[in-house]
């Protein structure tokens, strides 16, 4: 059993997530969900979704933190690993309540990229398949969706404008905390994994408007629905 989530199995597939009140919020529209998990904080729920068994997992905020969870959830039987969360925009065009789907994660270099990958520069990308239908599906059902590069940064209060406004130069559209470590991971592990982010403000912008709490759980669950039902396709 893994030192910090102490169950003894997960499915093979998995939703992760940073809030813990995101894992019970999309465990709530699970059949038969049951917490496997609650050790530091990181809820962990199986459960089913239209026959298929399928995990919500917590991994807190942070790379670092979240890559000792992927770790974990794979030791215990995760294959495939979808990142749910919500994101930051950075280009005027990309708006509260926009899906964004990433295609790479850039990254600050050092870190848990050096003590992993040493002096490779590694390029963190996700699943090709498994990301096309993500993107697809939400396109599907009406949604407004960004396949593009995202940012992960660790370091949540240096994000001001200056410093964002040169990675969306390059093509990112948003900022976020944990897919570069996310797909690095997997790659590595030999797993499949992607991601699925909800906008939930602009920092370049932040004249927008910020997505209200009550709109927030809406468009989240509708989301998690769009995942789950990715996730029980795939064979």
């Amino acid at each position: 059993m893994p030192y910090h989530i102490r169950a003894e199995r997960v499915s093979d597939r998995v939703i992760v997530v940073g809030d813990p009140g995101r894992a019970r919020l999309i465990s709530s529209i699970l059949e038969d969900a049951r917490l496997v998990n609650e050790n530091r904080g990181l809820l962990t729920y199986n459960g089913f979704w239209r026959g298929r068994e399928v995990t919500v997992a917590t991994h807190g905020m942070g790379g670092a933190g979240a890559t000792i969870v992927f770790e974990e959830l794979i030791q215990l039987g995760g294959r495939v690993m979808v990142r749910y969360g919500t994101t930051g925009g950075i280009r005027e065009d990309v708006e509260p309540g926009d899906f964004v789907v990433p295609v790479s994660a850039f990254y600050h270099p050092g870190g848990l990229f050096k003590q992993y990958f040493g002096d490779l520069c590694v390029s963190p990308a996700p699943d090709l398949e498994l990301t096309w239908r993500l993107s697809e599906s939400l396109r599907g059902r009406g949604l407004r969706v960004w396949a593009a590069p995202v940012v992960s940064s660790d370091a949540f209060y240096a994000e001001t404008p200056e410093v964002v406004k040169r990675w969306s130069e390059f093509g990112a559209v948003s900022v976020e905390m944990e897919c570069a470590s996310l797909f690095a991971v997997s790659r590595l592990r030999g797993v499949r994994s992607s991601s699925v982010l909800l906008v939930n403000g602009n920092i370049l912008y932040p004249g927008k408007r910020m997505i209200s709490e009550g709109e927030l759980e809406d468009r989240l669950l509708a989301g998690a629905r769009i995942i789950l039902d990715v996730l029980a396709e795939l064979k």
